[in-house]
């Protein structure tokens, strides 16, 4: 029998399983490895952050095949050589062929005091412990979010929501917010935080982090905390694989996604060097393509690649607002329905990934 090992049960990660499942070859098992007996819907992290959704919402579980094995653990090490999964306090986990799935983590830019004094939503477990910063600080104390992306606009915009009487300032590295999206959305995005008393400091640049204290360049700026939503990379795991790479870390692939010097190992969204931006919707794309390309190798054939096609992009702000790019055409879109659209994405998610 040959092992498929699949690290990570995240967008990717589950959209192979989900593909392949009905389709396997008898020769064939899959072992899935993951931290968590489910998957968390990590778009949405920063609402359990924020504290306007519960994590039991944000969990899909995994699904039961009489061939495939769920092994919950951390994964330490990937020995190519030995073709082996190396994970914390238990026994190795050998593969025939390995998908490597396993998301992204924080990229504090080498700021010092940044992974010591800031909070985070790029886990589970981290967004649960921001949720409890969060959720018990004190009437008008003052909270930072470093980044002016999609995540930071989500969850200043979520926290206004939750905490009317936080003061919430978003520090961002540019001249506007969404800065590589219409400029029509980020002045829709500017007056919604203006409306909603989001303070917005742009051309900020985060030199150093100390408890109680951030600083832009050389000006002290008195906080109460700070969550990083200002950059990503691949975790540690992928960081320490002697392969090529990127100048975002991120491993370098062929056509079908495998490592070219060990074509047995595959790379999937975060951790992939892609012509798109890290994003679900890509990791999901991603995996369906490799899901096709593994079921045409078991059957000795060349696969036929269809090109990925994203979507678009959906943002929101709060509960009753949002924003849209290329979802509907080529155009961009604001108010309620970009909202409701982001909603339906959501449960579209749950159901067909559950």
């Amino acid at each position: 029998m040959k092992n498929l090992v699949i690290l990570g049960g995240g967008y990717g990660g589950l959209t192979i399983l989900d593909e392949l499942l009905d389709h396997l070859p008898s020769d064939v098992n899959v072992t899935l490895i993951d931290r968590l007996p489910f998957m968390g819907l990590k778009t949405e992290y920063y609402a359990l952050a924020a504290g306007t959704v519960s994590d039991h919402k944000l969990r899909i579980s995994f699904p039961d095949h009489p061939r495939m094995t769920k092994h919950f653990g951390t994964v330490e090490q990937i020995d190519i050589e030995g073709k082996k999964v190396l994970l914390q306090n238990d026994e190795p986990v050998p593969y025939d062929q390995l998908v490597v799935a396993l998301g992204c983590t924080d990229n504090y830019h080498g700021v010092p005091g940044a992974d010591e004094f800031t909070y985070s939503i790029q886990s589970l477990h981290a967004s649960r412990r921001t949720n409890d910063k969060l959720s018990s600080m004190k009437p008008s104390a003052h909270v930072h979010i470093v980044g002016g992306g999609l995540s930071g606009i989500e969850l200043a915009a979520e926290l206004r929501e939750s905490r009317h009487d936080l003061q919430i300032t978003l520090l961002d590295r540019g001249d506007r917010l969404l800065s590589s999206y219409q400029p029509r959305i980020s002045r829709y995005v500017q007056e919604w935080f203006k409306k909603h008393d989001v303070e917005i400091c742009h051309k900020v640049s985060i030199s150093r982090v100390e408890e109680g204290a951030l600083y832009n360049g050389d000006e002290l700026m008195h906080t109460d905390a700070v969550v990083w939503t200002a950059g990503i990379q691949p975790v540690e795991v992928v960081q320490k694989m002697n392969v090529t790479k990127d100048r975002s870390g991120r491993v370098v692939v062929n056509e079908y996604s495998q490592i070219p010097d060990h074509p047995e190992i595959f790379v999937c969204g975060d951790c992939a060097s892609l012509q798109f931006a890290p994003s679900a919707q890509a990791a999901e794309a991603q995996g369906e393509q490799i899901a096709h390309v593994l079921l045409a190798f078991w059957k000795d054939e060349k696969p036929k690649l269809k090109p990925i096609k994203l979507k678009g992009m959906l943002g929101s702000l709060g509960q009753k607002a949002g924003f849209g790019l290329n979802v509907i055409g080529d155009t961009s879109i604001t108010g309620r329905v970009p909202r409701l659209l982001k909603s339906g994405v959501l449960w579209m998610s749950k159901h067909n990934l559950g």
